[in-house]
């Protein structure tokens, strides 16, 4: 029987959560440097792809997301093309439901 803590699943942190949601947005051509591109359109921020796959690789040895070699219109070389998993989804869905919980009630001061 699994303990409580075995069938817990783990908070995203917020660059799992963000790369996650970035390969969601750009599939089925959800390779590094898109998912790079749409993290920094999104969030206005600038992203180093050496971040992006550092963070992709984690998630995958997570099993939260899969990779596969593609071809990918347009580019001559296969690509590693990143997919969310079942166990991703449900981590996604995890993070946000906690997310929400916290800000409930949360009434942020004006600023002037």
């Amino acid at each position: 029987m699994k303990s409580h803590k075995e069938t817990e699943i783990a908070p995203l942190g917020s660059l799992e959560e963000h790369v996650m949601l970035a390969v969601l947005r750009t599939a089925p051509e959800a390779f590094g440097m898109n998912v790079r591109r749409e993290l920094e359109r999104v969030t206005n921020r600038s992203v180093t792809i050496g971040s992006v796959y550092i963070t992709l690789d984690r998630l995958e040895a997570k099993g939260l997301v899969s990779s596969a070699r593609s071809t990918v219109p347009g580019i001559a070389a296969p690509r590693r093309v990143f997919d969310v998993t079942k166990a991703g989804a449900r981590a996604l869905a995890e993070t946000r439901r906690m997310r929400e919980s916290l800000w409930a009630g949360i009434a942020l001061p004006a600023r002037t």
